[in-house]
């Protein structure tokens, strides 16, 4: 994967990478390094024991320097520092090396997902399944608004100028919803209407059909009179952005057990609680995740460059797919403390994205 990852919000970071001296980089890349690894601070004696060709004490000046320009900080009284959130930041965007995945799991991801059948919610659940088996932390997909094709709909009287449209989807979701109506409609009107609507409807989506059916009153040839006309136009102008006229996105997570399998220290423990707390507040996750849809690629959010997460201190790594038209639908990747590991993980949901998308290109 050639194309680097977008930051998450694209947030102002204290320093360029090339602003900081060769040496700066190499410490810095080697603390970093170290923390996702281990997730425990390095002192500067380590440091020099692996490999940095320079005394201990210069190295605790570089690290001092750092720590000032907001990259490193020290999380208690050791000599240790770990990155800031600006420093993986700056990490993920200036240093990260992203390969590609191996030809072994390529073939690995694509026989899971083909195996999991045709049908969407088979292969986004098992997608999301399969992330966090293979990250090792929980798997997240944002699904496609629903838009299920209708069964019933009907036109009932409340009163003057008012009246409940009752719509049913053909996957048994029900919207109610409360239209103003034209004055002095008398009872057949409703009843022509609905018969109208749901002899063009029937079977198919309100997208589908409102054009259609607008056209036709536009050009005066629908089967009704102007009273009824007038009720349908209103119906139609009203609907959208319930569950049956263009529902709201859904989320699935899948493995959150997963990201207690590494956790040592009660701070740790503390942090995933909250995590948890931040992925059951679904519409604000949703919410951040419907901005990985403005663009093609990776995108990655870490810790508090959004308020979601400002206490969690978490990481989310996802990637657009696509439907048979080749429209941006929805976003799947990981959600994980913020030292996993951005080199394997995001080749790994870039590839993931991609055949979900081809595969849902092939749904008939």
């Amino acid at each position: 994967m050639n194309d680097r990852p977008q930051s998450g919000l694209n947030p102002t970071t204290p320093t360029r990478i090339g602003e900081l001296s060769e040496r700066s980089r190499d410490i810095f890349r080697s603390i970093v390094d170290s923390y996702l690894e281990t997730g425990e601070p390095i002192g500067s004696r380590t440091l020099s024991q692996r490999g940095i060709a320079l005394s201990p004490a210069s190295i605790r000046n570089v690290m001092s320097d750092l720590e000032v320009l907001g990259l490193l900080r020290a999380p208690h009284s050791s000599a240790g520092r770990i990155p800031t959130q600006a420093g993986l930041r700056l990490f993920v965007d200036g240093l990260l090396e992203v390969g590609n995945l191996a030809n072994e799991e390529r073939r690995g991801i694509e026989a899971q997902l083909a195996a999991s059948g045709r049908n969407m919610e088979d292969v986004l659940t098992q997608a999301t399944t399969m992330l966090s088996g293979l990250s090792q932390c929980a798997g997240l997909v944002v699904t496609p608004k629903r838009d299920p094709a209708l069964k019933h709909v009907e036109f009932v009287p409340l009163g003057p100028q008012r009246a409940l449209v009752i719509m049913v989807g053909d996957d048994g979701t029900v919207e109610n919803r409360v239209i103003e109506t034209p004055l002095g409609l008398p009872p057949s009107a409703f009843i022509e209407a609905t018969n109208y609507l749901s002899a063009r409807m029937s079977g198919r989506t309100i997208e589908e059909a409102r054009h259609e059916v607008l056209s036709e009153i536009d050009q005066q040839r629908a089967e009704l009179d102007g009273l009824a006309a007038k009720l349908v136009s209103a119906g139609l102008a009203e609907w959208g952005g319930g569950q049956i006229g263009g529902g709201a996105p859904s989320l699935i997570v899948r493995g959150q057990a997963r990201l207690l399998e590494d956790v040592n220290a009660t701070g740790e423990l503390e942090r995933i609680r909250q995590l948890f707390d931040d992925i059951e507040r679904k519409n604000d996750l949703i919410q951040l995740l419907e901005l990985s849809k403005q663009g093609e690629g990776v995108r990655i959010f870490i810790g508090s460059e959004t308020k979601l997460f400002s206490l969690s201190g978490s990481s989310v790594i996802v990637s657009p797919y696509t439907d048979q038209q080749h429209h941006i639908v929805g976003v799947i990747g990981v959600i994980g403390p913020t030292r996993i590991n951005y080199a394997r993980i995001v080749p790994m949901v870039d590839f993931t994205a991609k055949v979900v998308s081809r595969l849902l290109s092939q749904q008939r």
